[in-house]
């Protein structure tokens, strides 16, 4: 959601952080490759130039957004939230690595809420609309 606001090295650095989430807890499942799929159609102009490889520093990949407009840090946070609400297992690992890039990026507690929020509304869209569809 919005990653098409992002310039292109935002863009390849984000996907090394999705990356990154959907390993966290171990092999992606199916659900996670569907998301990130959507993503990379989402940044289409910018996968030819992607490795599909994690960048050599995770934490280089963080501080690389440290000094980015607000905007560029609420789209990033707000996709990774999208990413772990793909699966319905809650994960501590995921949850620690949102909460370094909350801190890191200097997101204050009120529009953390307000980003999960985006997210879990526009998942619980999709299930209804889902929902209404095959009745």
């Amino acid at each position: 959601m919005f990653l098409s606001l992002l310039n292109q090295k935002e863009t390849l650095k984000f996907l090394d952080l999705a990356i990154y989430m959907v390993d966290i807890d171990g092999e992606p499942t199916e659900i996670e490759k569907n998301i990130l799929e959507k993503m990379f159609r989402e940044v289409g102009h910018v996968v030819n130039e992607y490795s599909f490889k994690f960048s050599d520093s995770i934490e280089e990949t963080v501080n690389f957004f440290v000094n980015s407009h607000r905007v560029v840090k609420n789209i990033v946070f707000l996709n990774l939230v999208k990413i772990t609400l793909t699966d319905d297992l809650y994960n501590t690992t995921e949850h620690l690595f949102l909460e370094q890039i909350q801190e890191k990026f200097d997101i204050t507690p009120e529009r953390r809420r307000q980003l999960m929020a985006i997210a879990y509304d526009e998942r619980d869209l999709r299930e209804r609309a889902a929902r209404i569809l095959k009745e």
